[in-house]
């Protein structure tokens, strides 16, 4: 019996054709909420950028990769990046420029911003962040760095980082995150404060920073729209966000 299902943003419950919750996804979430089942967000975004679930009453959030979990009233979990890893991560940028956003609790600013970012921003519509000098960033709480770099820079940064890890789920940057907060972590944290076990578990994503969430939980379910690397290790591929995917695989497995 799934008591717990935990949803990726963007491009699982978000297209980003449209920008919107599909309204059968929330017809959907609507009625698992009246059956009683807990609903989870596991986003990269952070608090800034949830306005795009229309408010809809979620039992808690996994924001930041897992760096950043609470629930309406109650903070569950929260992870900061080192300041020595934040001072590595500024020398790195004086001698190797490129855009990189730092976010903190309630917002997100960048050192600088190029075509990379506003391409970025036209997908998520969640990244018009300003940019300016980022100096005193080592004196800061921030819960997580969007690093626009290829995969070989992304190896290399995360030599001098080495107190965190990357996600990446598109191929113009990277999430560096602390050691210790991930989706995973957060769904745990979420199961221990409503006392869910693991095997009533469910999750819905699209990206690679969902692959750790997928394996975990009893049953995964990737979109339509996942890469490729996603379909292969869940348990179910359904159809894509903006063909009732989500409704479609909750028929599935007979939650509605």
């Amino acid at each position: 019996m799934i008591k717990a299902i935990f949803f990726d943003i963007d491009g699982t419950l978000v297209s980003f054709k449209t920008h919107e919750i599909p309204k059968s996804t929330f017809i959907a979430l609507q009625q698992l909420h009246e059956k009683g089942i807990k609903l989870f967000i596991a986003t990269g975004r952070g608090k800034d950028g949830l306005d795009i679930l229309n408010d809809f009453p979620f039992d808690g959030y996994i924001t930041l990769n897992g760096q950043y979990c609470y629930t309406n009233d109650q903070l569950i979990y929260e992870n900061t990046i080192q300041s020595q890893d934040l001072k590595a991560l500024l020398n790195y940028l004086d001698a190797h420029p490129f855009p990189c956003g730092f976010t903190e609790e309630h917002t997100k600013y960048f050192n600088m911003r190029d075509e990379r970012v506003d391409e970025i921003h036209r997908i998520t519509h969640n990244d018009d962040h300003p940019a300016g000098d980022c100096s005193d960033v080592v004196h800061h709480n921030v819960y997580q760095c969007m690093c626009f770099v290829d995969e070989n820079e992304e190896k290399e940064l995360m030599k001098v980082m080495p107190h965190c890890i990357s996600a990446r789920w598109h191929p113009l940057f990277c999430d560096i995150s602390p050691i210790g907060g991930t989706k995973q972590n957060g769904i745990d944290q979420f199961l221990k404060h409503y006392d869910i076990d693991l095997s009533e578990t469910m999750a819905f994503g699209d990206g690679g920073n969902d692959i750790q969430m997928l394996n975990h939980v009893a049953i995964s379910v990737a979109m339509g729209n996942a890469n490729n690397e996603v379909k292969a290790i869940a348990d179910y591929v359904t159809d894509d966000v903006e063909h009732d995917g989500i409704l479609k695989a909750l028929k599935h497995y007979h939650l509605l």
